[in-house]
């Protein structure tokens, strides 16, 4: 009996032993998710992960237990998300697993506990692909194209001479001369590329020679384009002088991006194309302002913009235009290259041959130049448009110089002529493609020509109208281009392959098409307009002021309509009755005063390339009566309808609208 107590006394402190041991050991049952409390320290989320599917993605942080989850919502489409439960827990982090499904794209993150939610922080996701590409003999670039990882067939690829197409897994190879330095993709219809340097990156440069293979990868991100709205910009002349940046910030940089906000909250795309003189070479060393200051100015507007070369845009150091040209390649990128956007195919041309005869290190040229689209251009442009294969695609050409010009006769009829020296070989090669627009600046003045049932152009008037002369400080208080028309831009609204076009005032309505002069109050002479010129430059005003030197009180009403052509209908009553309306090649009073009189007042003579000139858009009516009022009704070729009752006597000055 006694052995037995001791053998069951012996086992129970054997029983007690063992559960101190284990008691006072390390638990192998993991410890429970602290769901009551649930704090992160020292997150650190990189602003950009490039990263293939499938792949790990480290996230610096303290705090994380297992089981919890991190959460990628969609900042541009809250209903897209996705979870991942991290792994790797640490001190210091996780790691998650991207998966297969995720899209590049803009996401917050957000640590997920149960039922608690910690906000982390953002990135931009890219998802990249297999870029181990091999080497094929004869080719001396490559590279693949690719969007959320998955290469994209059919892209076209080109150096600016030689054109080619990505494979089925989105791959290319081309063999160049890499004369222009870059390779650059035609970006595909519902596609678009990241900004990059403030630029859309549709290209690369190459930095190897002819003998070393470049590899030159594109991402591309997917939207729905179809629908958008272009923003055409021409002739922004940033120097850095007559209050020009000032003027550009708060008139046409903050409508812009306005009007940029508004489309986007309506899910309609919006892009820009500049037609050229975004720079003015004559002033790139002596205010030390050129395409770089140009990118600063224009970024954070709110949407890409595609720019094209101005032959203000040209290094006035440089002889002949290849070399001329170099800044613009290295800062901007492409001078001619083709995108799509939607169901559109645009196309981006060099018409300036830059010349600058005597042009040398310190010594600006002459800046001279011809409007010619040169050989290699419309050589590449026949490669470009042999993979348009649908020949019903809306071709927008945009280019600087306009390909035509316009007057007006003395029976009121337009005359249209060849500006460009090769426009007739230029038009060739779009035989076969049925609707075919150019767009075009370079003369700060509206007009459009009509050029067959299946090409027109428009030649849209200057974002710093006469050069930003007239909106300066102690000048006219306005903003008016040499037509009469006020300094603005084009916007090309496109729906599906629809497209259509209206001119757009900086500053004002949308629906101001047109302003209404009353003869009988406009005598431009210097004791109205240059009370501060002195006798030699008052004795200027008539020579300036030409007809409208002198009263006419014959009861005339003048009618600039702004985006004037032949398919627009401008109907003006009086009382009920229909006037006889006659179109006009005449000058637009308003710009005399705000320019040419502006300048003789200050004892300055005026600028010949900056005079007024003659208007192909100047109508006229007779009334029967000095002080009637008139009821005025413009139709565009749209449907759009504009009025406008004018009560007579009208007052004529500069802040007339």
């Amino acid at each position: 009996m006694k052995k037995l107590v001791l053998n069951i006394l012996s086992l129970n402190l054997l029983l007690i032993s063992t559960m101190l041991i284990v008691g006072c050991g390390k638990s192998t049952v993991p410890e429970p998710i602290p769901t009551d409390t649930f704090k992160l320290t020292g997150i650190s989320i990189p602003g950009t992960i490039s990263v293939a599917l499938n792949s790990d993605i480290p996230i610096v942080g303290n705090g994380f237990a297992a089981g919890d989850k991190l959460k990628f919502t969609s900042v541009d489409n809250a209903s897209v998300k996705h979870e991942f439960t991290v792994s790797n827990v640490t001190s210091t982090g996780v790691t998650i697993n991207i998966g297969a499904t995720i899209n590049s794209g803009r996401y917050n993150i957000s640590a997920v506990r149960g039922t608690k939610e910690i906000t982390l922080g953002s990135t931009t996701l890219s998802i990249q692909s297999n870029t181990n590409i091999p080497d094929i003999a004869g080719k001396n670039i490559k590279g693949i194209v690719y969007c959320n990882g998955k290469g994209i067939a059919n892209v076209v690829v080109s150096d600016g001479i030689e054109v080619t197409k990505t494979n089925a897994d989105g791959i290319y190879y081309l063999q160049s001369a890499k004369k222009h330095g870059y390779v650059f993709i035609s970006i595909p219809s519902n596609y678009e590329v990241a900004t990059k340097n403030k630029l859309p990156a549709f290209f690369e440069y190459l930095t190897s020679s002819t003998t070393v293979v470049d590899q030159r990868n594109f991402e591309l991100s997917e939207v729905d384009n179809k629908n958008h709205v272009i923003i055409a910009m021409a002739d922004m002349h940033l120097a850095n002088r007559n209050n020009d940046i000032s003027q550009f910030k708060s008139g046409f940089y903050a409508e812009a991006s306005s009007y940029a906000s508004q489309l986007k909250s309506s899910g309609i795309k919006v892009y820009g194309i500049a037609l050229g003189d975004m720079s003015w070479d004559a002033y790139w060393y002596e205010n030390s302002y050129a395409l770089s200051n140009y990118l600063n100015e224009i970024d954070g507007i709110g949407f890409q913009i595609f720019n094209i070369m101005g032959n203000h845009d040209n290094d006035p150091y440089k002889a002949f235009d290849f070399p001329a040209e170099s800044p613009f390649k290295q800062i901007i990128g492409p001078s001619y290259y083709s995108i799509n956007i939607g169901k559109v195919h645009y196309v981006i041309l060099d018409d300036v041959q830059y010349i600058n005869a005597g042009g040398s290190q310190g010594v600006i040229g002459a800046r001279d130049y011809l409007e010619v689209v040169s050989a290699e251009q419309i050589n590449w442009l026949g490669k470009d448009l042999a993979e348009v294969t649908d020949k019903t695609t809306p071709v927008i050409v945009a280019l600087h110089t306009p390909v035509h010009s316009v007057s007006v006769n003395s029976s009121g009829q337009q005359v249209t002529g060849n500006d460009l020296t090769n426009g007739t070989e230029l038009k060739a090669v779009f035989n076969g493609f049925s609707n075919v627009k150019f767009i075009s600046g370079h003369t700060h003045i509206n007009y459009n020509v009509e050029i067959s049932s299946n090409m027109y152009e428009h030649n849209i008037a200057a974002i710093s109208a006469t050069w930003w002369w007239t909106g300066k400080s102690g000048y006219a208080g306005n903003h008016i281009c040499k037509d009469g028309s006020p300094g603005g831009y084009g916007i090309f609204e496109v729906n599906d392959k629809v497209v259509k076009y209206t001119f757009k005032g900086i500053g004002y309505n949308k629906n101001k098409q047109f302003r209404t002069y009353d003869r009988n109050t406009i005598e431009i002479n210097a004791a109205n307009f240059t009370p501060s010129a002195s006798d030699t430059y008052k004795a200027m005003v008539p020579t300036y002021a030409g007809e409208y030197n002198t009263q006419n009180k014959g009861n005339i009403v003048m009618i600039n309509v702004f985006n004037y052509d032949n398919s627009c209908s401008l109907e003006v009553k009086e009382n009920g009755l229909p006037l006889t309306v006659t179109r006009k090649y005449k000058k637009d009073p308003l710009h005399i005063i705000s320019y040419e009189m502006q300048r003789l007042n200050y004892n300055a003579e005026p600028t010949s390339s900056f005079i007024t000139n003659n208007s192909s858009h100047i109508f006229e009516v007779t009334a029967s009566s000095a002080t009637s009022t008139l009821e005025i009704k413009l139709t565009d070729r749209n449907g759009n309808v504009f009025t406008e009752t004018m009560t007579r006597p009208k007052e004529f000055k500069t802040s007339m609208q």
